[in-house]
């Protein structure tokens, strides 16, 4: 069922993007995009899609979250927002992982909004990834939530998955 999204995790350049992320973020204090942010990603997605009656195969979710960030260091070295750098980074990894060009359509964009707050409300891949990763960040118990610039309405200041 994840057979092609544990080639992610093997993939050399997904590996050397989520490297330079953490080398970017090392002194970070705010939410890091890591693989426990991936995985809480992935796995709250499955949580709205079970509790929504929403059918997304596993291993295109879980391509879509381990992958939404993965370009992250470039927005820190270069100031490209990192939703529109991931959204290139994916179809290189993905097609070296077996997805098909209709998959990697839909990941790609899924990506590309998972910032878009007009896409939370929509029951597919670009909703939930949207949704999940908003809910993924435990903004109730960060030491640097005083700090963080997201608005009061934004964190997560409850537990709600």
């Amino acid at each position: 069922m994840l057979e092609r999204a544990n080639y992610i995790l093997q993939n050399p350049f997904y590996r050397e993007n989520i490297e330079k992320n953490r080398v970017a973020e090392a002194d970070r204090c705010f939410c890091h995009h890591d693989m426990a942010h991936f995985l809480d990603v992935a796995r709250i997605g499955r949580i709205i899609c079970l509790e929504e009656e929403i059918e997304i195969p596993l291993d295109i979710l879980y391509a879509a979250a381990l992958l939404h960030d993965c370009g992250r260091h470039e927005e820190y070295e270069f100031g490209i927002p990192h939703h529109l750098t991931s959204a290139e980074i994916a179809p290189v990894i993905l097609r070296k992982c077996g997805y098909t060009e209709a998959e990697i359509e839909q990941i790609e964009d899924a990506i590309r909004n998972h910032r878009n707050s007009k896409v939370e409300e929509e029951k597919n891949l670009r909703g939930v990834l949207y949704r999940a990763d908003k809910a993924s960040r435990a903004c109730f118990s960060c030491q640097a939530e005083g700090e963080c610039d997201w608005s009061k309405e934004k964190k997560n200041l409850e537990i709600s998955y």
